[in-house]
């Protein structure tokens, strides 16, 4: 089916409270387009910016809508259930992925590029597209249309987040040669340009700003724009005044912030080459 019909047949459903009869199968046709990765949740548009694809969320969406709940139990001991509309997702050793045993999960609708490594347990939901010779390392969740760039190392208990509605709103989107350090947490939109570096424990979300030490500007997420990293930058967590009442003076309170304390050099070059050997 050619994605302009898949399209049309998207939009109809979804102004309908009835399944359509013949939901299932032109629906399992949008799902295999998703895990080939023909069809994404965003792409990169002219100028550096990114296009969100509302149509393909849309889908998404009409997927659990219609769905009936099955079971996907593989034995008495691995018990799972799920909508009959997001079946277990097949690998074949032909696509390149390194999928290591031990409770990683990647939904139906996934899309990993030749030469991913996931370690587990990791999951990676319905939607999200991982580019090239990334690595998922162990306890990372890569959300639903979160789309992952190439070259890409998302260290242990990292999280990126995840977005389905409103179908409009941006996925969190982390281009190429991107470091996200343990435990780093990137949230609500938020666009992370190619080469940045997060350190462990940075948190990015559409509330908390980013201190720029070198420019001496202060990024922010605005209604019409997410929060956005530059290219190179190396964000590490940070701390800022509460405010100026007597109160949070006294008691010393501080609230969360992250502050970028440099750009990528040689040095910060050699430090994440270390991570090669590995893939």
């Amino acid at each position: 089916m050619e994605v302009i019909e898949l399209q049309r047949r998207l939009k109809a459903a979804a102004g309908t409270k009835e399944c359509p009869e013949d939901f299932d199968d032109w629906f399992f046709q949008f799902l295999a387009m998703l895990s080939s990765g023909r069809i994404r949740a965003a792409e990169p548009a002219p100028g550096g910016d990114w296009q969100v694809n509302r149509w393909v969320k849309q889908g998404i969406l009409l997927g659990f809508r219609f769905g009936r709940l099955t079971d996907y139990s593989i034995n008495d001991s691995f018990r799972y259930f799920d909508k009959h509309t997001f079946p277990l997702r097949p690998f074949r050793l032909d696509e390149g992925v390194r999928l290591v045993p031990g409770g990683t999960s990647v939904r139906s609708g996934a899309y990993l590029a030749p030469g991913v490594v996931v370690m587990p347990p990791s999951y990676v939901n319905v939607g999200a597209w991982v580019g090239q010779g990334t690595m998922i390392d162990s306890h990372v969740i890569v959300g639903s249309c979160a789309q992952v760039g190439a070259r890409v190392h998302v260290s242990a208990n990292a999280q990126i987040g995840g977005v389905l509605e409103p179908v409009g709103a941006r996925p969190v989107i982390i281009e190429d040669d991107v470091l996200v350090g343990g435990a780093a947490g990137v949230y609500e939109g938020t666009l992370v340009r190619r080469r940045a570096v997060l350190g462990a424990g940075t948190i990015l979300t559409a509330s908390i700003p980013v201190y720029d030490l070198v420019r001496d500007t202060v990024l922010r997420a605005t209604a019409e724009h997410p929060l956005e990293i530059p290219e190179g930058a190396v964000v590490v967590p940070g701390s800022r005044p509460a405010g100026r009442s007597e109160f949070a003076q006294r008691e010393g309170i501080h609230l969360q912030c992250a502050v970028i304390v440099k750009y990528r050099d040689a040095s910060t070059d050699a430090a994440a080459a270390l991570e090669e050997a590995l893939r």
